[in-house]
C-alpha cells in the first residue's frame, strides 16, 4: 500500500506538470538516497530473488493441482464412440 502511494504522489501529472507531492508540500519526493547511483542494492537484490523464489514455488504448486483436477475431472469420463 504505501509503494502505491508514493507512486501516485510521485507521478508528475499532465495539468500541472508536477507531482501531487510538490503541490501539497512544495518539494520533491525524497527516497532517502540517490537513485540514479550505479551499482546494485543488496536488499534490493535479496528481495528479488526471494521473489522469483516465491513465484516459483507458486508455479509449481499451481502445475501440481492443475494435474490433480485434471486428473480427478477425467476418472468419470467415457471415450466417444466416434
Amino acid at each position: 500500500m504505501a509503494l502505491a502511494e508514493f507512486v501516485v504522489n510521485d507521478e508528475v501529472h499532465i495539468t500541472t506538470k508536477m507531482s501531487s507531492f510538490m503541490e501539497n508540500y512544495g518539494r520533491e519526493l525524497r527516497m532517502g538516497g540517490n537513485i540514479r547511483k550505479k551499482g546494485k542494492v543488496e536488499k534490493a537484490t535479496e528481495f528479488v530473488k526471494r521473489m522469483k523464489k516465491v513465484h516459483e514455488e507458486a508455479e509449481v504448486a499451481l502445475k501440481k493441482a492443475q494435474e490433480d483436477m485434471k486428473r480427478q475431472a477425467n476418472k468419470g469420463r467415457r471415450k466417444s464412440k466416434n
